[in-house]
């Protein structure tokens, strides 16, 4: 296996984790709708320890991106320039509103931050699920690795689809996360309801977006991709019973395997491709003609060697120490 792979499967790990951790909390953040201000509090409390930790593997995974695959960085950025913009936004919004909630305790104070976090919440899963959707589909990418449309060649009805197959399924696994993390029965209860309408339409997005990409793009054409996304889908209907059953520690696993495979299953798709060029097969950007130097790649080898047991062990140490379940406020 050469450094160019050991990089690609490094940045499949990344995202891996970025979509299973960053998942529940976006989805705990888009559940505060419609919630009173001592629930939105118990939601806040479950993931105050670790949703700063879980935003390290996105950057992680960018910085990786940008020192191993530099021209696919640099296309990347260039072409979703607007909608990471738009996504920077909404996550220093929420970001912000996590500490500067508590610090007044007025109602229209908390209501206005909580807003954020809702907003900062939806947007970044919304425009992930466009972003994973652009880059199977196929992009106006030039044999100069530029993007040769605009803004608006972003977003298709399947693009949106997947936004919204993303959103729904952050939000079921916020669901099964906040079952494991919160202590008040008459909240399970409730969560467990919607649970059951939310999980039942993320499943159906979900079948309806293995269908399009068989359409839209090459996901579907080996027999690799084809059983990856059905055992995705099997997984997730799985945690939808699981749910239903009240088996809450199963239906939380089951969610985190779904995004898993999803994840790993896009990525398998696209190898050896990190973009997808429309205009030519040939001007696809892969792990080859958009790395960095041999050196380079085993300058960082030796480095993530070293550094990521470090930020795994950090991460394991913190959801040891926070698992104990959240107490209703009186």
């Amino acid at each position: 296996m050469d450094l160019n792979i050991i990089w690609f499967v490094l940045i499949v790990v990344l995202f891996t984790g970025f979509f299973i951790l960053e998942g529940f909390d976006y989805g705990v953040g888009m559940l505060m709708i419609g919630r009173n201000e001592n629930e939105r509090t118990q939601f806040i409390r479950s993931i105050g320890p670790v949703w700063d930790a879980n935003e390290v593997w996105m950057i992680t995974a960018g910085g990786a991106a940008f020192a191993a695959f530099p021209h696919f960085y640099a296309t990347l950025f260039s072409t979703a320039y607007l909608a990471l913009f738009l996504m920077l936004i909404a996550l220093i919004l929420r970001g912000v509103a996590f500490e500067l909630r508590g610090k007044f305790d007025r109602r229209d104070w908390k209501c206005m931050w909580d807003g954020a976090i809702i907003f900062g919440s939806f947007l970044p899963a919304l425009l992930w699920g466009v972003a994973i959707a652009n880059l199977l589909r196929g992009l106006p990418i030039d044999s100069q690795m530029h993007y040769a449309g605009n803004f608006f060649n972003l977003l298709s009805p399947y693009t949106i689809l997947t936004g919204i197959m993303f959103v729904l399924l952050f939000t079921f696994h916020g669901i099964n996360f906040l079952m494991l993390r919160l202590a008040d029965k008459r909240i399970w209860l409730d969560l467990q309801r919607k649970g059951k309408c939310i999980g039942a339409l993320a499943w159906l997005v979900y079948i309806l977006f293995i269908f399009a990409s068989a359409y839209e793009t090459d996901i579907l054409s080996k027999t690799v991709g084809v059983v990856i996304f059905a055992v995705a889908a099997g997984t997730l209907s799985a945690s939808w019973d699981f749910l239903r059953e009240g088996r809450q520690k199963s239906a939380f696993i089951t969610t985190t395997l779904a995004i898993a495979i999803t994840t790993i299953g896009f990525f398998v798709a696209l190898f050896p491709r990190l973009m997808v060029s429309s205009l030519s097969p040939e001007w696809s950007l892969t792990i080859y003609n958009s790395a960095s130097t041999p050196s380079t790649l085993l300058i960082m080898t030796v480095a993530a060697l070293i550094l990521v047991p470090i930020v795994l062990a950090y991460q394991f140490w913190t959801y040891k120490t926070f698992k104990e379940r959240i107490a209703p406020i009186n």
